[in-house]
């Protein structure tokens, strides 16, 4: 299964989609939550966002495999987005600059997923060279 130059990862707190695509392919992997059960919510006035601790190795692994892309949109429809983008400028410098931007979407098919990210690349794939 050949890896594209573009991704698209759908995140949210349980589950993150990641569509690498070209103009008339895509492969797709999801990733899992370990430790989930639904929204977690903490008081206010508590510090920290609420999150069970296994949210780092949830976002190390939909990290390593957006990775695998040059170009990485994100979207989704909640906090967990921005969270990810957070992580992986903290985390996983490297990627960070591949991050080209993020998106809120409300619970799109796959293919609105797609149809998204394929017009988000096009304007930058007229002016950005396509090299690994």
């Amino acid at each position: 299964m050949p890896q594209h130059f573009h991704a698209v990862v759908c995140i949210d707190h349980a589950e993150a989609l990641i569509l690498d695509f070209s103009k008339d392919a895509f492969n797709e992997a999801r990733i899992t939550a370990t430790g989930r059960h639904g929204n977690i919510h903490h008081k206010a006035g508590s510090p920290g966002s609420g999150h069970e601790h296994d949210a780092k190795a949830y976002f190390e692994a939909v990290a390593a495999q957006a990775g695998l892309s040059q170009e990485i949109l994100i979207i989704g429809h909640g906090d967990a987005k921005t969270e990810f983008a957070h992580f992986v400028r903290d985390h996983v410098p490297a990627l960070a600059p591949r991050i080209k931007g993020v998106e809120t979407v409300d619970h799109p098919s796959n293919g609105e997923i797609l149809a998204l990210a394929r017009t988000f690349f096009e304007g930058k794939d007229l002016t950005t060279p396509q090299l690994p």
